[in-house]
């Protein structure tokens, strides 16, 4: 289908079937058996979807070991999708895919993300990649073998698996960690963190360590307004690309990253079927 076809088409069932449903809420899609050689994911479509078509931005987040499995309910339990169900929101298509156990696969996230920008609107220049612990593995190896792809990423307390860890000089990239985690140790971001620095690669690389930090703690930084600013600052299209160094994220930011948010603000509506 024609990129003006296929615009078409979505106007019209949006316009006709859904515009209350998303101009109130926002709808969540759990998208199963649909991208070969890829992961079951939500699709969450922004409530002013009707609106932004190709200006819509697409965040990818990549849980952590503890959520792999089947139950697709799991991958809800922390991360963007939740923090929009307490009141953070996010103007974005949201893409949470579900790892059913072992490492994440670059390919198969590759394959879910051009399934996504087939089958919707939205702007292919500012795809926005997060993840943490195993996912702070994933977005790391999926950034640095499809760096021409992302805008920006942010790994959390995670590392890489990459032989050849270059290609995340080639993107803004902010790696995050905390001195206190017990479960990934700080040293896995540090090496790829002097991996760039030695070959004078990191110009596009920022890096903090949290002092006294837990593992668990890093996921705050998913319920921060401030870590979607950053991301969504950055864009394929900058000609001059540049991580943003204005907004920074500290233990303080942690300590209350659920201050500003009003339960039921913002959400989604869950459907059955995928829109489109």
């Amino acid at each position: 289908m024609n990129l003006i076809l296929r615009n078409l088409v979505i106007l019209a069932f949006v316009l006709l079937s859904t515009t209350e449903a998303l101009a109130q809420k926002g709808q969540l899609a759990a998208i199963k058996n649909e991208v070969e050689d890829g992961y079951n994911f939500w699709l969450y479509v922004p409530y002013d979807y009707a609106e932004t078509l190709e200006q819509t931005p697409v965040v990818i987040f990549l849980h952590g070991a503890s959520l792999c499995g089947s139950d697709m309910n799991r991958s809800r339990r922390y991360g963007p999708l939740h923090a929009l169900s307490l009141g953070r929101e996010i103007p974005a298509m949201i893409i949470t895919p579900q790892n059913p156990g072992g490492s994440w696969k670059p390919s198969k996230i590759n394959n879910i993300l051009e399934w996504v920008l087939d089958h919707y609107p939205c702007d292919p220049s500012r795809v926005y990649v997060l993840g943490m612990s195993l996912g702070g593995y994933g977005t790391m190896d999926f950034c640095g073998t499809y760096p021409e792809k992302i805008a920006a990423g942010m790994a959390l307390c995670g590392g890489c698996t990459l032989k050849d860890v270059q290609g995340l000089g080639e993107l803004p990239f902010w790696i995050l960690h905390g001195t206190g985690d017990r479960a990934v140790g700080i040293e896995q971001s540090k090496k790829v963190v002097r991996a760039l620095q030695e070959a004078d690669h990191d110009r596009l690389l920022r890096f903090d360590w949290l002092p006294g930090a837990s593992h668990g703690a890093l996921a705050r930084i998913f319920y921060l307004e401030k870590t979607y600013q950053w991301l969504f600052s950055h864009s394929l299209r900058d000609k001059r690309r540049r991580p943003n160094m204005a907004i920074d994220i500290n233990n303080g930011d942690l300590k209350n990253a659920y201050s500003d948010m009003r339960r039921g603000q913002t959400g989604y509506e869950e459907v059955d079927e995928i829109i489109y």
